[in-house]
């Protein structure tokens, strides 16, 4: 027997909450963890959750700037009214940079010829140095580029550079920071921000002698070093309502693929999400769901737009929400397991299409001590 809600306007929609408070609550964990001042990485919408809101929530912290990758985003967030400095890290082309000083904003350079231009209208440069990511900044060995970009401009705001595996138990931290100290002892003068700590470096204890921490996944309710102590606060929630419900006997399958076969009867429940949502195609193979205070697992592949869960056990009508993510279900480092994903790309992903709103900021006095 099948049963299906009534056709409504926004009736079936997945729905994504972002609680601020739980990104305030983990910013000042961080920031007692680091004992310096934090420069939060906003790149990427705030990795999906929603740069706006994190804005607003974490500039009563006073940090240090706002991180951002590309000078598009960093326009937009100043048009968000977002004060402070803010660092756009993926480095810059010369037909970026009137738009990137009309804004304000700071840029990593790595080519001697864009930091000569880039000073010359004024704009604050900040020199990565390529320890072994091999992604951008100049390598920590090329010694030629180096002298030729710190005698293009003025010197550089900061220098930094990013950890590969800080996430990982090997000597790769290592490694890099013992090259990083090399080239630091050989520059002229030291600049006045050194710094090198992400989520994981600073969840790791990693050395504190720098001058501040550019947390990013960590902000967002993932801990990426899974050896620590550290739980942090459940930023999103996503859920959605149950739209039918029908009985299956044995043998009856589910989803796409047939890959899920009932052993006897069992109840079903179709949910009103999918990976248009954000929700991992693969999620079947394991997750499972809060339907009221009972948990129900996911069965069948999870497809474009529903997704199904055996509620024999559930308490369950049309209308009740089902909870995936956050408030008792699954953490996005969880879902991440699941899907055999980077948490990184689970998170990132979730704004796709789910309807999104902002829980109201608990009122909380400052935590005295917090680094700003």
């Amino acid at each position: 027997m099948t049963r299906s809600s009534p056709d409504a306007p926004g009736a079936a929609t997945a729905r994504l909450t972002v609680h601020p408070g739980a990104i305030r609550d983990n910013y000042r964990a961080l920031a007692r963890r680091a004992s310096v001042p934090l420069l939060p990485m906003v790149k990427a919408d705030a990795y999906g959750v929603g740069a706006a809101t994190v804005v607003r929530t974490l500039a009563p912290e006073r940090p240090l700037a706002w991180g951002v990758a590309t000078v598009a985003e960093g326009v937009a967030l100043r048009e968000l009214a977002a004060t402070g400095r803010i660092v756009v890290f993926t480095p810059s082309r010369p037909e970026t940079f009137a738009a990137a000083r009309a804004a304000g904003l700071e840029l990593v350079l790595e080519a001697p010829g864009d930091v000569a231009a880039w000073t010359a209208l004024g704009g604050a440069w900040h020199l990565q140095l390529d320890t072994g990511m091999s992604r951008a900044g100049v390598r920590w060995d090329d010694g030629t580029t180096l002298a030729a970009c710190l005698a293009a401009g003025a010197a550089p705001a900061s220098v930094f550079t990013h950890f590969h595996s800080a996430d990982v138990a090997d000597d790769s931290m290592a490694v890099q920071l013992a090259r990083f100290e090399r080239v630091l002892a050989a520059l002229p003068a030291r600049p006045a921000c050194v710094h090198v700590a992400n989520t994981a470096a600073v969840v790791r204890g990693a050395p504190g002698r720098w001058d501040c921490a550019r947390p990013g996944i960590g902000l967002y309710g993932v801990n990426p070093w899974r050896d620590g102590d550290w739980t942090p606060a459940s930023v999103v929630m996503l859920a959605a309502p149950v739209i039918a419900l029908r009985t299956v006997h044995a043998g009856d399958t589910v989803s796409y693929g047939a890959r899920w076969r009932a052993d006897g009867a069992r109840r079903i429940a179709t949910v009103a999400i999918g990976y248009a949502d954000g929700l991992p195609r693969v999620a079947h193979e394991g997750l499972v769901a809060r339907v009221g205070r009972t948990r129900a697992p996911v069965v069948g592949v999870v497809t474009m737009d529903m997704t199904m869960l055996d509620v024999t056990d559930a308490p369950c009508a049309i209308g009740d929400e089902a909870t995936f993510v956050g408030a008792g279900a699954a953490t996005i480092g969880e879902l991440a397991d699941v899907a055999r994903r980077s948490p990184y790309e689970v998170l990132t992903g979730l704004h796709a299409r789910a309807a999104r709103s902002v829980a109201a900021i608990p009122a909380e006095a400052p935590v005295a001590g917090v680094a700003a």
